[in-house]
């Protein structure tokens, strides 16, 4: 195996990449190292997850196993991670064997709210108005500022609007921070939003760096439902800025790996840093139907040192996420298959199903890519497999 910090990791027979979680980001890792001739090994508590369905080596365990660490590593020439709430102790243990990307470090900052919204301040990336709650002291010099009405967040763990509460006076906070357990969190102020979009950026072990185009986003019930790319409404000179601050944050944080910074437009033309996804990010799925180079591969080019191309978009595109609760918009309480030939008869159109045994509400079980060679043809294709499938108009 190679040794941690080692050279380029050659694509050839019996090399094999590992991931730690096995969730579709990791399944779309596989597909993608796969491609390039590597083998994949998975590490996830899930017998039959979406990436272990894929992967030549699967090992069902916890993530903070120490034996299964020590087994994945054995097999494995360089190793990544498809999700952020992987402990870092584990991605450190691993790290003494193995190149591992992101490294643990990294990871430690973008898994908690604290330590990212303070690697924002440190390159002057602004973001909203915010308190840290702790205790009973830090609830009490939260109420007394102005950050009302606000967003109380988890510090750790939150994601698609999971570990949010609405919060609209003051006199609400207490409550709102009992909800979450009294756990640490932060308070953020409501911004006056014009949009939302991301970057998502890849960084080699050299310091390389390359960048997918600015994605517009959408979110229903604090998920992502539709990406476009170009960003219609974001200026140019927004993207160039929102891409400056995302290499900043990836070169301060000595980062190696794909990494997507979430940003706010607000109405009066401000920028604002949201959050870090040290991953692939679902923003940036397009990019397999869209582009020459996709994040995923990407990935596995910054987690072996192979050379990092500047992606470049070929097509326009506009992606529709699929969740569970699609399953379940016939006139029966059963789930059932939505009816994908309907959406495929239209040109452009790119299915990913993530293998997900079950259908529930709010779950991500797969994505529809529409490409086209403009803007408006790919948004015109998507609005009506939309209404096919019984989504909600784009």
């Amino acid at each position: 195996m190679a040794e941690a910090g080692g050279g380029v990791v050659r694509p050839g027979a019996g090399v094999t990449l590992g991931v730690v979680g096995g969730g579709q980001l990791g399944r779309m890792f596989a597909h993608a190292a796969q491609r390039m001739g590597f083998r994949v090994a998975v590490l996830d508590p899930e017998r039959d997850g979406p990436a272990g369905q894929v992967a030549q080596v699967g090992i069902v365990a916890a993530y903070d196993d120490v034996e299964a660490c020590e087994a994945l590593a054995a097999q494995v020439s360089a190793c990544t991670t498809e999700f952020e709430s992987v402990p870092a102790a584990a991605l450190a243990a691993l790290e003494r064997r193995v190149p591992v990307s992101p490294s643990a470090a990294a990871l430690a900052i973008c898994q908690h709210r604290a330590r990212e919204k303070a690697q924002f301040a440190s390159l002057g990336v602004p973001t909203a108005p915010h308190a840290h709650i702790e205790d009973d002291a830090g609830l009490a010099l939260a109420q007394g500022r102005e950050l009302f009405p606000g967003i109380l967040k988890t510090a750790t763990l939150g994601y698609d609007g999971k570990g949010q509460v609405a919060v609209a006076g003051a006199q609400d906070l207490p409550a709102a921070w009992a909800a979450l357990g009294r756990q640490p969190c932060l308070l953020e102020q409501r911004l006056d939003l014009q949009l939302e979009f991301s970057i998502v950026v890849a960084r080699g072990r050299d310091g390389a760096t390359v960048s997918l185009p600015a994605q517009q986003n959408l979110h229903r019930g604090g998920i992502l439902a539709v990406t476009e790319v170009p960003a219609p409404d974001v200026p140019g000179a927004v993207a160039r800025q929102a891409e400056g601050h995302a290499l900043a944050l990836a070169s301060a944080m000595d980062y190696v790996g794909v990494l997507c910074v979430e940003f706010f437009l607000l109405r009066d033309g401000r920028l604002m840093a949201n959050e870090m996804a040290p991953r692939p990010h679902n923003s940036g799925h397009h990019s397999i139907d869209a582009c020459d180079v996709s994040q995923f591969e990407l990935q596995v080019r910054c987690m072996t040192g192979l050379p990092l191309p500047q992606p470049r978009q070929h097509s326009a595109a506009l992606m529709l996420n699929l969740l569970g609760d699609l399953w379940f918009a016939g006139p029966h309480a059963q789930p059932s298959e939505p009816d994908w030939p309907a959406a495929l008869a239209l040109p452009g159109t790119h299915l990913h199903l993530y293998g997900k045994r079950e259908a529930r509400r709010g779950r991500k079980m797969g994505h529809l890519t529409v490409t086209a060679a403009d803007a408006p043809t790919a948004r015109a294709i998507a609005a009506e497999a939309a209404r096919r499938l019984g989504l909600p108009a784009v």
